[in-house]
């Protein structure tokens, strides 16, 4: 898999970026907060969304933005992809609006932020957190690994290697197993019990009991047929009788509704008739109002100026008058508004007057700060020339101390470096010569003990007539002249240690000479500043005294100002008090006229009243004669109902229902007898039939309880080789994985510490470390120091990679190895071995490498350098791609931008 390119909007400190990616090493390179990790954690976010955050969505979304943007392309086993991510700030909270995945193929296309990371996660065989162990090392976690504890170290490799899935597919068949063991013997147990019923339902002869129950139901059903053919006969006749009272009892209801219906017609007659009289009345009212109306009428012409009521003769005085009105408005609201005018210009006026006296208040008392300020100045100036005399005594004192030095000024450090080196070699040799003094006096101390013996001390064969008596001596001799040499190198040790610390007395006064000349500068300069500022105040001061003169002049033109306008403002208010008068006037004429006109509309109101009640009462008339008409035709029917009654038939019909009611009622409480019998015989044959299908139920769930058991017990013994298989699986490529990831981290281990004092590393069977230092003492990886363990974890991440990268059976496609600020534990010799490591990664295939980092020495390591700068003033990071950062000039340029 490869990065090819991320494009940003608004993601942490990166408002508009795009960045291409490249096969080989890329090291991301900026001072630290510049922004570096973040454009690797974007690429992360892109693949597996919030799961990849250590914190929320809020922490992506630039600081003041409301909307955020990442887009990556990446390559993997041939195939390109991208993903989208969009979020979207909604008040307080911040949701994703987009995120797809598309290819090269067209075919595929994922729309959510769940399908695109399942997706993801199927596509490159790891989610996120598999994904950081594998790939991706990340700030501060360099030391993850070393740091778990076995077991959770077991189960990241283990995970990242898919033998997790073995164990959880183990686990699956154990509990499987032990889910079919219930199954079977809860399916036993059934399959006793239903033997046990069977036998007992056998034993209680049912198809004898059935057919005998069966030929008492047939009689009983033959008596039962007769009953109800004569109930038949009786419902019948009974039917015919109630037809004919039914008949009788309509002509009754009807001829009873009719003469209702009638009465009812007659009162609404009389009524219509009342209401004609009343239509009548209310017209004569309307008719006196008219006249009344009429008299007012005449009585408003008189008082307005208009010579008719009409509605147009009204509206054109009305608009007259809102002419009139609108024009001494217009008037008003000038006359106001220059009133207004003046009165604001006089306030302004004394405002900026009293504006004006205290700033030439304020200025006086500034002119007088400024001359305090310039007495205070001349106090600290005279401290300053003190200080300057005694920096300058010291100096002279410390540029002594060099008259009788080896060395001169600006040579004391590299003086003292190289009597440090000698003292180092001195060391040295002290060390090697006092291991041989030891092996040599243990050479001598077994010689002397085998001779004691009467043995030879080289070949351990008796002394007489051997060859190799005479070497004791010699060794005797190697042990006087390396305690010699030994005694020398000790004295000339303690010579250098004394060098050593005169040594380091001349650094430290050549430090303080330059930080003695560092602060001559900054005095000097200050004195030249306090000089400048005393001058400063003292001129300040007298312009100020002068500007506070004018100040006081400009606020007296001003308030002579405010009081003309304050006189005019008087002389309009005079002229807004009369054109007010005259719209009150207006108001009046108006409310007349208003007057007029709802006399006018009253008037129409009730001529139009008479008409419609004088309508209305014809229409009653007219209504009253249909009426007259339909109340005829009614009567008419009412007589010949009262015609056509029978009583004598009514009578008849009324005998022969009582009659056929006794039979029914009769032959009913024997059909309910013969009912009952029938359902009692009717439920025991149901019984017995129910007992005979439920033996033959049982039957056929024996059967197929006696299959199901026998299929359990072949499926029990599936599972447990299933489980065992698993376990025998996972348990083998566990044991081929670790050989292999030991192996290459033996590779790994003799590229980074082979010329130190560790020899190889064992890996167990539990993924258990130790380091076996070259005397062949075991050590645990804590014991090294904090350089050596990040280095070591940096081994051990990038043996996990390859054995991933290489796979079980072949290469398999894996992301890129990502490094984020790996030096961080690391001094200038360890980083130097990272440097190798990363160009041994190389070698073994790895396609690209992605290194963050502000170390100027992995820039040379790097096929192409990024880099990352933000800009202090918006807190903003841009991003600059160097066209060959493998060249010394490159980093030169780098240090001397930071």
């Amino acid at each position: 898999m490869r990065f090819d390119r991320v494009r940003l909007r608004n993601f942490k400190p990166y408002a508009d970026t795009d960045v291409r990616l490249s096969d080989g090493v890329t090291v991301i390179h900026g001072l630290n907060g510049s922004g570096k990790s973040s454009l690797l954690e974007a690429c992360f976010f892109a693949l597996y969304g919030s799961r990849a955050l250590d914190g929320t969505l809020g922490d992506v979304v630039t600081n003041g933005a409301e909307e955020c943007e990442v887009e990556l392309w990446f390559t993997h086993d041939g195939r390109s992809f991208s993903i989208r991510r969009e979020l979207k700030r909604y008040g307080d909270q911040i949701q994703t609006t987009t995120c797809t995945l598309d290819s090269d193929d067209e075919e595929t296309h994922r729309e959510g932020a769940r399908e695109v990371r399942e997706f993801v996660a199927d596509l490159l065989r790891m989610d996120a957190e598999a994904f950081v162990n594998c790939a991706y090392v990340r700030q501060g976690e360099v030391n993850k690994l070393i740091n778990a504890t076995p077991s959770d170290r077991q189960d990241m490799i283990d995970d990242l290697l898919q033998l997790g899935t073995l164990e959880e597919y183990r686990d699956r068949a154990g509990d499987a197993r032990l889910g079919v063991e219930d199954v079977l013997s809860e399916r036993r147990g059934a399959l006793s019990s239903l033997a046990d019923q069977i036998d007992e339902k056998e034993a209680k002869d049912l198809h004898a009991r059935l057919n005998d129950l069966r030929s008492k139901l047939s009689e009983l059903d033959e008596n039962r047929e007769h009953y109800e053919q004569q109930k038949a006969n009786a419902e019948s006749t009974r039917e015919e009788a109630r037809a004919v009272l039914d008949e009788q009892e309509d002509r009754r209801e009807e001829l009873s509704e009719l003469e209702s219906e009638i009465e009812d017609l007659e009162a609404t007659v009389r009524e219509d008739e009342a209401e004609r009289d009343r239509l009548g009345d209310r017209v004569a009212d309307r008719r006196d109002r008219v006249e009344e109306l009429e008299a007012t009428l005449d009585e408003q012409l008189a008082g307005v100026a208009v010579d008719d009521a009409k509605p147009e003769t009204v509206d054109a005085r009305r608009e007259t008058l809102d002419e009139r009105e609108a024009d001494l408005r217009e008037e008003l609201q000038e006359t106001r508004s220059q009133k207004n005018a003046y009165e604001t210009q006089a306030e302004r006026l004394a405002e900026r007057a009293e504006e004006a006296e205290s700033q030439a208040a304020e200025k006086r008392e500034r002119a007088a700060d400024r001359e305090g300020d310039a007495e205070a100045a001349a106090e600290t100036l005279a401290e300053r020339e003190e200080s300057l005399a005694e920096l300058e005594a010291e100096r002279e004192e410390l540029e002594a101390v060099f008259d009788d030095a080896p060395v001169d000024i600006g040579e004391a450090a590299s003086h003292r470096e190289s009597v440090r080196e000698d003292l180092d070699d001195v060391q040295a040799e002290i060390r090697e010569t006092s291991n041989d003094l030891a092996a040599a006096r243990s050479t001598v101390e077994e010689a002397e003990r085998l001779l004691d013996e009467g043995k030879c001390p080289e070949c351990g064969q008796p002394v007489e007539s051997s060859p190799h008596v005479d070497s004791l001596e010699d060794d005797r001799e190697r042990v006087a002249t390396l305690e010699a040499d030994l005694e020398a190198l000790n004295d000339r040790k303690s010579a250098l240690e004394e060098s050593l610390s005169h040594a380091e007395e001349l650094v430290e006064a050549e430090n303080r000479l330059g930080q003695i000349a560092d602060t001559r500068e900054l005095v000097e300069d200050a004195i030249e500043e306090k000089e400048s500022e005393i001058e400063g105040n003292r001129e300040r001061a007298a312009d100020l005294r002068t500007e506070a003169e004018e100040l006081e002049s400009t606020a007296e033109q001003r308030r002579e100002a405010a009081g003309t306008q304050t006189e005019r403002a008087e002389e309009t208010r005079e002229t807004i008090e009369g054109l007010e008068a005259d719209l009150e006037a207006l108001d009046d004429a108006r409310d007349r006229l208003d007057d007029l006109a709802s006399t006018r509309e009253a008037l129409d109101e009730a001529e139009a009243d008479i008409e419609r009640l004088s309508e209305k009462r014809a229409e009653v008339a007219d209504r009253n004669e249909e009426r007259r008409e339909f109340l005829a035709s009614k009567r008419s029917r009412r007589d010949d109902l009262r015609e056509a009654f029978d009583e004598e038939r009514i009578e008849e019909a009324r005998d022969r229902l009582s009659e056929a009611n006794d039979y029914i009622e009769q032959v009913s409480e024997t059909l309910t007898e013969l009912a009952e019998r029938r359902d009692e015989l009717t439920t025991r044959i149901g019984g017995i039939e129910a007992e005979i299908d439920e033996l033959e139920d049982l039957r056929e769930r024996r059967d197929d309880l006696a299959a199901r058991v026998d299929e359990l017990e072949a499926l029990h013994e599936e599972t447990e080789e299933l489980e065992a298989m698993y376990g025998d699986l996972r348990a083998e490529l566990r044991r081929a994985n670790v050989e292999s990831l030991e192996r290459m981290l033996n590779e790994t281990f003799e590229l980074v510490y082979g010329n130190d004092a560790y020899s190889h590393i064992e890996l167990d069977g539990e993924y258990e470390l130790t380091v076996f230092q070259k005397d062949g003492e075991p050590l645990d990886p804590e014991q090294l120091s904090g350089g050596e363990r990040a280095l070591f974890n940096l081994s051990l991440r990038c043996a996990i990679y390859r054995l991933l990268a290489e796979g079980i059976e072949g290469a398999a496609p894996t992301p890129p190895l990502i490094l984020d600020e790996p030096t961080v534990f690391l001094d200038s010799g360890h980083v130097s071995r990272l440097a190798d490591l990363i160009e041994e990664m190389r070698g073994f295939g790895v396609r690209q490498i992605l290194i963050v980092s502000h170390d100027d020495e992995l820039v040379a390591a790097a096929d192409e350098l990024v880099r990352v700068e933000k800009d202090p003033t918006s807190n903003r990071s841009t991003v600059e791609h160097a066209s060959d950062p493998s060249l010394t000039t490159v980093a030169s340029e780098l240090n001397a931008g930071e």
